[in-house]
């Protein structure tokens, strides 16, 4: 289990974990929908199983390219320490909870069950035809509070999908930042990014015009759904801790971008997640 853990970098699941939470709450708390602790226990399962679908696939299907690749050769699939079968296995396996738990939610989230692994296990496969990639793995994570927002109510809401506009274009931006380190490996293998299509230099600012999105969009969620002064704590955090990572990198300089990478945006999205819950319990 170890293995697979860190095959999937399961520590690399609260990037998006607190804002299903968030989605799960703005339905509960700020809309009325009855708590129902099984329910949130499903939505947890759905995060953690999709999530490992997602990783394991791009794990499987990179699996080559990891091997001639020096930053990722150390992988469990290259370095023979999980094999392509038992990834595979642990791939259907988790898919395969992912479906079941959405048709324990409600008949929408199975309906779109489908839809949502085809986003999250197509993305592996966006990075051989598109630079847009990271756009793809952005909208990937971003269902995560619509998601749990519609396990909940059973419809779409303007601030659950706020809210995964938010996550589209942060993880997007932060994403770009991390594929730095690969600019020249995807070069000499006609991989796409934007490193790689655009430079290092315009690929930094295309991820600060990503996060300025970002913070523009949680910034309305603010005024639109009328929160309080915890949600605007939270949120001037989440923005500064933005901004704090683009300071950490820059193009001839990428000693520190596991740092902005994990560190600043686990904060980031923890921090957020509980100024968001402690404004909706405390105000509401």
């Amino acid at each position: 289990m170890k293995k697979f853990f860190s095959l999937v970098k399961f520590s690399h699941t609260i990037f998006a974990l607190p804002f299903a939470i968030i989605g799960f709450f703005l339905a509960v708390k700020v809309h009325g929908y009855n708590f129902e602790l099984k329910l949130l226990g499903l939505v947890i399962i759905c995060m953690v199983s999709a999530r490992n679908a997602a990783m394991g696939f791009n794990r499987y299907i990179d699996s080559n390219f990891d091997k001639k690749n020096p930053r990722t050769a150390i992988r469990e699939i290259p370095s023979g320490v999980i094999s392509k079968k038992q990834a595979l296995l642990f791939i259907i396996f988790n898919c395969f909870i992912f479906v079941i738990a959405t048709y324990f939610i409600n008949q929408l989230c199975f309906f779109l069950s489908p839809v949502a692994l085809m986003v999250i296990l197509g993305y592996s496969y966006t990075k051989r035809f598109t630079a847009l990639c990271h756009l793809v793995l952005g909208l990937g994570l971003g269902l995560a509070p619509l998601g749990a927002y519609l396990s909940v109510s059973g419809k779409f809401h303007p601030l659950a999908i706020l809210f995964s506009v938010v996550v589209l274009t942060w993880v997007s931006g932060f994403d770009i930042i991390y594929a730095l380190q690969d600019t020249e490996f995807d070069e000499e293998n006609d991989l796409h990014s934007i490193p790689s299509t655009f430079g290092k230099n315009k690929a930094l600012r295309i991820s600060s015009v990503l996060h300025v999105l970002s913070v523009i969009t949680v910034i309305n969620i603010g005024i639109f759904g009328h929160f309080g002064t915890l949600y605007w704590a939270g949120t001037f955090v989440f923005c500064s801790l933005l901004f704090y990572q683009h300071t950490l990198v820059k193009a001839d300089d990428l000693s520190k971008v596991n740092m902005a990478f994990f560190t600043t945006n686990g904060f980031a999205s923890i921090i957020f997640a509980i100024f968001f819950l402690l404004d909706i319990f405390l105000n509401g």
